[in-house]
């Protein structure tokens, strides 16, 4: 690598979409991580998502270290794998301690039913009179609380569309945020000579990759591919996407687009995108997917307002 080596049109957008998909994986995982202690649990996300997806950037590091491939690559896969592991982490507490929460709710409704049985037979035998004035009451206060009812999801019906733009402009701008942080943080390591272009290797004298390396790339582009599919399968499961980071996947699409824009910027020369071919993959292949999930935050999103409807 020579600091003197000429900057070409290619190697800046090489090293631009590099560093935006650096800071786009830098700041991945938060929008799901506060999204879950908003939530107070972790319902929406798949565990074997995410177990599968953290499998796939072992296996990435593991390739990349093998393969010698640029350090930012290796520090990605370095990062991920702590990010993972918080993540996990957080989701398995949400769900265990919710998982006793629950047990205990329905151990203390057990008890509460059987300690009243008597209570209830004795109230079976003996029916209060004057029903007609409570039942009365009653239906008073059903037709109050419907009405109420009414007038609230009448009411969330007519905010949806204002409140649904405004969370896609609040993504667009956390978007282009990080558009622009990338853009002037490759800028700044450019003039302070912490970054520089990186000289194209000869075909010709270029060591071939490892095949363990391979083996283990194309594993973890595997592994990355199918980590989304448990998640698409629990949404069209649950006909919803509750509980579910958008911002999360779209910082996932923006990454994934710019890690690959960076790698062929640099080059288009054949041994060196054969090398990468794995992590092409593993990046470009996801976004397919991601696209699918896209599709199912509008889709039951629409249909959960047309059931309220439809009640209403």
């Amino acid at each position: 690598m020579s600091p003197d080596v000429a900057l070409t049109w290619n190697e800046a957008l090489s090293g631009i979409f590099g560093s935006i998909s650096l800071a786009a994986w830098i700041f991945l995982l938060v929008p799901q991580l506060v999204e879950n202690y908003t939530n107070g649990h972790a319902d929406g996300i798949s565990m074997p998502f995410l177990f599968i997806w953290a499998a796939g950037d072992i296996l990435s590091l593991a390739g990349g270290l093998w393969a010698g491939l640029v350090p930012t690559v290796i520090a990605l896969a370095i990062y991920f794998c702590f990010a993972d592991g918080a993540l996990i982490a957080q989701c398995t507490y949400y769900n265990t301690l919710n998982a006793k929460k629950d047990k205990a709710a329905a151990a203390a409704q057990t008890t509460t039913t059987t300690e009243s049985d008597p209570l209830l037979a004795s109230a079976a035998a003996n029916p209060p009179r004057r029903k007609s004035s409570t039942t009365s009451q009653s239906r008073r206060r059903r037709s109050t609380l419907s009405h109420a009812s009414h007038r609230r999801d009448s009411l969330s019906r007519a905010l949806a569309p204002s409140t649904s733009s405004s969370a896609w402009a609040k993504n667009s701008l956390s978007i282009l945020a990080i558009c622009l942080a990338g853009s002037l943080g490759w800028f700044l390591a450019y003039k302070t000579g912490a970054w520089h272009p990186v000289p194209l290797a000869d075909p010709a004298s270029a060591p071939p990759t490892p095949l363990g390396a391979s083996i283990l790339g194309y594993g973890s582009a595997l592994l990355y591919l199918g980590a989304r599919v448990p998640q698409i399968i629990k949404n069209q499961r649950d006909r919803s996407c509750e509980g579910l980071s958008l911002l999360f996947f779209l910082l996932s699409l923006l990454g994934n687009a710019t890690y690959g824009a960076g790698i062929l910027f640099h080059s288009l020369e054949r041994r060196y995108v054969v090398t990468n071919v794995p992590w092409l993959l593993g990046s470009l292949g996801t976004m397919v997917e991601d696209g699918v999930i896209f599709v199912q935050f509008r889709v039951f999103g629409d249909k959960q307002e047309g059931e309220g409807e439809a009640v209403a």
